[in-house]
């Protein structure tokens, strides 16, 4: 499996992990050291991976049949470090995420997420 097909999987890992609350799938695309970061509520939000996954399990899974919405508009590589940029669905709004990506003993993994939520 190529670099780009790796860090495909570890994307749709994620999308599928948020849109089915799949807690295991969360945990095997980001780092345990990963932070997540925007704007919420008119102020900056910081979290851990841990509460991150806390909070998309408090969201709730979409319907078993529901297709999840995604759109991977950018893969960058260089070496061991990737960027990827994602548009996608979550609890009803649309997002553009920055992911970015480190190769970790072999396995790409999600170490930062920085996102924007469209209005």
């Amino acid at each position: 499996m190529s670099d780009e097909q790796a860090i495909s999987a570890v994307i749709h890992l994620y999308v599928d992990g948020m849109a089915f609350a799949n807690e295991a799938a969360l945990r095997k695309a980001f780092h345990p050291s990963a932070s997540i970061v925007g704007n919420y509520e008119d102020s900056v939000e910081w979290l851990t991976r841990d509460a991150f996954i806390a909070a998309v399990s408090k969201e709730g899974s979409a319907p078993p049949e529901t297709q999840p919405v995604m759109e991977v508009e950018l893969i960058h590589i260089t070496g061991d470090a990737a960027s990827v940029k994602v548009i996608d669905e979550f609890g009803g709004s649309r997002y553009t995420d920055y992911l970015s990506l480190l190769k970790v003993d072999g396995r790409w993994l999600i170490v930062n997420k920085v996102w924007h939520r469209h209005a």
